[in-house]
């Protein structure tokens, strides 16, 4: 449909369409992947998303890169000894560390040679990256997530995306968490905001398209 110079996209097949859509799998590393609470279906619904995918429109992996500590905010800091349990900054992990086995992707849903890494150190993929800049010069309009964890930078970026104009796509069984029951509630509220559909839904509307 046709708004004066605007194009409305009312169907999924619409929405989604491999010529203007984006595949973001979010921190998908083992330091994540290796907590949540159905690890083994996650990842063999993700991979299962990602294959017939990939050669049809492009796919970006996020990696958690923490910023030197001295330049980390404070409440960055505090929420990060809230969430582990400690007093003491000194006592934090070097929570995904270069080089280290939890920063890693694990290999079933490893990156192809032309899928895009992308570093980031906040819960939404726009800040602090070039992302938006790099989706508007590509002329897409459609960002499809996967990943972990669905209550952080899932809905984080999800909302993001649809504050910034884009359709944000939330892919209901390739997302996950280390807390089932926080997942489910941000699925419901994702309902609300973003179009969520399963994989399946998705990855049968990617393969009926030209």
């Amino acid at each position: 449909m046709r708004i004066g110079s605007t194009t409305l996209y009312e169907t999924l097949s619409e929405m989604i369409d491999p010529s203007h859509s984006c595949l973001i799998v979010w921190d998908v590393q083992n330091g994540l992947v290796d907590r949540i609470f159905n690890k083994e279906d996650f990842l063999d619904n993700l991979k299962g998303l990602i294959e017939p995918l990939r050669n049809k429109l492009p796919v970006f992996y996020t990696l958690i890169t923490p910023l030197p500590r001295e330049f980390q905010s404070s409440w960055g800091i505090y929420s990060m000894m809230r969430r582990y349990n400690v007093r003491e900054v000194d006592k934090l992990p070097n929570f995904m560390a270069p080089g280290s086995h939890e920063r890693e992707i694990p290999e079933a849903v490893k990156p192809g040679r032309q899928d895009i890494l992308l570093d980031k150190s906040s819960a939404s993929i726009f800040i602090g990256t070039n992302f938006e800049n790099m989706m508007r010069n590509r002329g897409v309009i459609t960002l499809i997530f996967a990943g972990i964890a669905t209550e952080f930078g899932i809905e984080s970026s999800a909302r993001d995306a649809s504050n910034r104009g884009f359709y944000p796509v939330v892919v209901s069984d390739c997302v996950s968490s280390m807390d089932k029951d926080a997942h489910e509630r941000s699925l419901k509220n994702l309902e609300k905001i973003a179009v969520v559909k399963t994989s399946k839904e998705i990855v049968e509307c990617i393969e009926r398209s030209k």
